[in-house]
């Protein structure tokens, strides 16, 4: 089908929208008269503009507050109905989007809304034109589909039919089964967008809470299924009201909404590689400078790693214990903190993984390498992170020259998960990318109040938990004063006895006060024994209502912005200990205060 989307969904002048819409591989646009308001170009350069970029203009929005009013207000709304068509004209546009009307002075009468709107449709239909009523789900009387529906069928014009927007319908009460049901021909467009599920007034929801599909609750598959079942052969066209999107780089955004719509359209009737299986992490690697290495090494050795490798041609060092494998970059061309530069999984079958990647405008691209050595290819993650994509087995590692280090392990067996902090603007994009791209799926999201403001994070795991990734962001911009570590980022191992491996470690863990392990024996009824082990390795718990445990303990910051995790979780606990991420960051923030007073930022 063809895909639109509407001028609303991303940042910038008319101009800026209309590139971004075209460079991402949109057919069609749906022009929001916001934009044409404020653009220089008069309507016959918008539709030379857009018909020069390969856009048609499908939709153009919104026509508000005409029906079931008293017959002054109708004349009124007429001549200006007149108006807007004559601009249509000049756009090249023939369907205008109506909205339900929230005028004080309209009534609720279906018969007079479908006497007044059947005659706007007159009036469309004698300039080749069509108007599209749509229920706002806030609309004074009719704000349900079924209603508008029914308005519609008794008004029985030719051109008078119905938009459908999933927000509109799947923000209310009434169920979207009947659409299947509707008068084949009569949905003259679809308007499509996600959204978390709120509990909140619906214009506030819709005006700055949207989401592009995949990245809310809504099931947006059935709802697309019962509106094709209806005969709707018109454009899938985006419209959605976001404050991050509305500010955001559009050319991104509009390469984040075609992927929603690509994987859309793939739950819908599949047709792109199936994603392969994932089987686990297979090394996470770190970029580091001349200050942040040393840190680094020193804190892998005192968690019982080797440095078992270093490669044959770059400045890139290997580090083991067990399936928990690191490397350190330090080819880096500018210095700064450390960070989390690039990770590799195992995938049954690489070669679809990567083109499932590229089919969903994720290309890879191939790591800079000398003859002889193993060919990787990595997928840019929204952060910027590279994931790269391995074949079972360690062929990777034949890029790296034994250096016959031991060190004594500590009982770290493999990656748990990796936590990435997310820039702002991309938190719902790299929820869609790591979803949709690796077929990893949304777990819970969480929110939870941290020293320096709230926190939200949303893990994605493959159903066999071989791969986790744990996105968190901050809920808003970060003003002058922000103590806290920039984008931290950290990965967890996991071992069957934290309680040994804690004793075994030899690089510093971080403190908890006592006043957490007070609280604790209040909330869970620990033993005092198991308390005292806790509180002298400084041991972290949660239990989940199931009976799940997790016992985890927390390194300092390294390097300026990573650390390091380890975790045991027994009896089927699956989150991520979300409730202990705030006395995680207040112990590092206490620990970077007391081994440098001098300063009270990192």
């Amino acid at each position: 089908m063809r895909r639109s989307i509407a001028t609303v969904c991303v940042s910038g002048t008319l101009d800026d929208k209309l590139a971004a819409a075209a460079a991402a591989g949109f057919d069609g646009i749906e022009l929001f008269e916001n934009d044409l308001v404020v653009s220089p170009m008069a309507p016959a350069e918008i539709r030379k503009r857009c018909a020069d970029l390969g856009l048609s203009i499908d939709l153009y929005q919104p026509f508000r507050d005409f029906e079931a009013v008293p017959p002054e207000l109708l004349r009124a709304n007429l001549e200006r109905a007149e108006r807007k068509f004559d601009v249509m004209a000049a756009l090249g546009v023939d369907t205008v989007l109506v909205c339900s009307s929230v005028h004080p002075a309209a009534v609720d009468d279906d018969d007079l809304a479908a006497a007044q709107l059947a005659m706007l449709a007159g009036r469309a239909a004698d300039r080749g034109m069509r108007i599209a009523y749509e229920a706002l789900a806030w609309g004074r009387h009719v704000s349900t589909w079924d209603r508008s529906w029914r308005i519609v069928e008794r008004a029985d014009h030719p051109a008078l039919g119905l938009c459908l927007d999933s927000f509109h319908v799947l923000s209310r009460e009434v169920s979207p089964a009947g659409i299947a049901g509707i008068t084949p021909g009569k949905i003259f467009f679809l308007q499509l967008a996600d959204a978390p599920h709120l509990s909140m007034d619906v214009l506030q929801w819709s005006r700055h809470h949207r989401l592009f599909p995949g990245q809310g609750a809504f099931d947006l598959p059935g709802f697309v299924k019962l509106v094709l079942a209806a005969g709707y052969d018109g454009p899938l066209s985006l419209e959605v009201f976001n404050d991050v999107f509305r500010q955001s780089d559009p050319a991104r955004t509009a390469v984040d909404a075609m992927r929603s719509l690509i994987a859309l359209e793939d739950r819908i009737a599949p047709h792109l590689p199936p994603a392969p299986a994932l089987t686990g992490h297979a090394f996470t690697e770190f970029d580091v400078d001349g200050r942040s290495g040393p840190e680094l090494r020193s804190a892998l050795r005192g968690l019982g790693f080797a440095h078992t490798g270093q490669h044959r041609t770059k400045p890139v060092e290997l580090w083991e214990q067990n399936s928990c494998r690191i490397v350190l970059n330090s080819a880096v061309t500018q210095p700064g903190p450390a960070m989390i530069s690039a990770f590799a999984v195992t995938s049954e079958d690489p070669a679809r993984s990567l083109d499932r990647a590229e089919a969903l405008l994720a290309p890879a691209h191939p790591n800079v390498r000398e003859p002889g050595e193993a060919e990787l290819a990595a997928i840019t993650a929204p952060d910027g992170t590279s994931v790269f994509v391995t074949p079972p087995g360690d062929e990777w590692r034949s890029d790296f020259l034994p250096t016959g280090a031991g060190a004594a392990p500590t009982g770290l067996l493999a990656v748990d998960h990796l936590g990435l902090a997310q820039p702002f603007d991309h938190f719902d994009e790299a929820g869609l990318f790591y979803h949709s791209v690796l077929g990893l799926d949304h777990l819970a999201t969480e929110e939870y109040a941290a020293p320096f403001g709230l926190m939200r994070s949303r893990a994605v795991a493959d159903p066999a938990r071989s791969v986790q990734v744990a996105l968190t962001v901050a809920l808003l911009r970060r003003g002058e004063w922000a103590p806290a570590v920039a984008d931290p980022q950290h990965v967890a191992f996991t071992t069957t006895d934290i309680v040994a491996t804690a004793a075994a470690l030899t690089c510093p863990t971080l403190p908890v006060p006592d006043n957490y392990y007070d609280d604790l024996a209040a909330r869970f009824a620990l033993p005092d024994d198991v308390l005292a082990t806790l509180r002298r390795h400084g041991i972290l718990y949660d239990r989940d209502p199931s009976g799940g445990e997790l016992l985890h303990l927390y390194t300092p910051v390294f390097g300026g912005r990573v650390f390091f995790e380890i975790v045991e979780r027994r009896h089927g606990y699956t989150r991520f200990g979300e409730p202990n991420a705030p006395v995680r960051m207040a112990a590092q923030r206490h620990r970077r205060l007391t081994s440098n007073p001098s300063s009270g930022t990192p």
